[in-house]
């Protein structure tokens, strides 16, 4: 955070220590407008007693001793950690691989956070419970701002959103799933930041070959051998997500990407080589993030169910959008597309007249769908 004195009419996240003595530094003397997410404040009572603390906001922060009664006392707003939950609801950073698969090198995956918190949404009446209920929207909101924290870097960087959508059943060493990896590869060379839903299958692949998108072709070819061993996640989560993590030492800092996944398929695991995670709680959330956030255009590979939806919210978004604002729409598989689940003759009409009608493209090849977007 660089050093500035804190505009009154604005929010400023705190989400650390190194944030908040920024702040300091550069001269402020009120907290009005801080929105404190999650900071261990314990050795910063002194600096807290001299700024002015009406407006500020302290979300799952942590006091000395009688620090926070002075608080209050003094115009903060303070929201204190919510008991016999399995996460911070005020968190301040997207996920990773590591964060919700900690432990499962010698533990198996029921007993990482991910399962973790997955069970716990699961217990009788959590839907009904007040402090469940607001630790989740709590949670979805930060992940969203951590989000849009993030995306904004991207595009001062200049790298374009574009989504991956397609099924979750794509089995590790299958042509599909080698085609989604190359596809990955290909976007993130190209600049581009890949997006997906963060889970299995396609949204796996094309997070892989993302990230190994700065190392040389052997390397793809290696991690589709090694992940070949263990072809889905079921019947075991554990071994799925250790052959990943072989991949993963072999090759590590691998580029950025994305993943949107969601508690409410929890039986679906994240993949760990989405290097940033935005887990959802709310699925109509998730989705909306995904495909709004996605504005460099979407691919669709070959989907059922889940992929349609997405398809069809995407077209919706796209009608109503001006003419600036509509992203391309990629449909990759012909047959597929056209005969199986024959969506084109859909689309077509539905962008008659429209200004989508330009930005609908149903090709055969990952290649061609790249060359769509450069």
């Amino acid at each position: 955070m660089t050093p500035s004195r804190a505009p009154r009419n604005k929010a400023v996240d705190v989400e650390d220590l190194a944030g908040f003595d920024a702040l300091v530094a550069g001269g402020a003397t009120s907290m009005h407008g801080w929105h404190f997410q999650s900071v261990d404040l314990q050795q910063r009572s002194a600096e807290l007693a001299r700024l002015g603390a009406s407006g500020a906001i302290f979300m799952g922060c942590r006091f000395a001793k009688g620090v926070e009664g002075q608080l209050r006392a003094r115009g903060a707003l303070i929201f204190p950690p919510l008991p016999n939950i399995p996460f911070n609801a005020y968190r301040g950073h997207l996920y990773t691989g590591g964060e919700l698969y900690a432990g499962v090198s010698g533990a198996e995956y029921e007993a990482v956070p991910d399962a973790q918190i997955y069970q716990w949404t699961l217990q009788d009446g959590h839907g009904r419970a007040l402090d469940a209920t607001l630790a989740t929207a709590m949670h979805d909101h930060a992940i969203s701002g951590a989000l849009d924290e993030f995306l904004d870097a991207c595009a001062a960087d200049g790298k374009p959103v574009v989504g991956v959508m397609g099924g979750h059943a794509e089995a590790r060493g299958s042509a599909g799933y080698a085609r989604a990896a190359q596809l990955g590869r290909m976007l993130a060379a190209r600049g581009a930041l890949v997006a997906t839903g963060g889970g299995p299958g396609t949204m796996e692949a094309a997070n892989l070959g993302a990230y190994l998108s700065v190392y040389d072709d052997g390397a793809l070819d290696r991690a589709l051998r090694t992940l070949s061993a263990v072809p889905g996640f079921r019947p075991s989560i554990t071994a799925w997500v250790r052959a990943a993590g072989r991949v993963l030492a072999d090759f590590p800092g691998g580029a950025d990407s994305l993943g949107i996944p969601t508690w409410f398929y929890g039986h679906e695991p994240p993949n760990p080589f989405a290097t940033r995670i935005a887990k959802y709680f709310t699925n109509s959330i998730r989705e909306a993030v995904l495909l709004s956030r996605s504005g460099g255009g979407i691919i669709f590979l070959p989907g059922a169910a889940g992929t349609v939806q997405e398809i069809f919210q995407d077209a919706c978004e796209n009608y109503y959008a001006a003419a600036e604002a509509v992203a391309p729409m990629i449909l990759v598989g012909r047959r597929h597309w056209e005969e199986e689940l024959p969506m084109r003759a859909l689309l077509s009409a539905l962008a008659n007249g429209r200004a989508m009608a330009e930005q609908v493209h149903v090709v055969d090849t990952v290649e061609e769908a790249c060359a769509l977007l450069a």
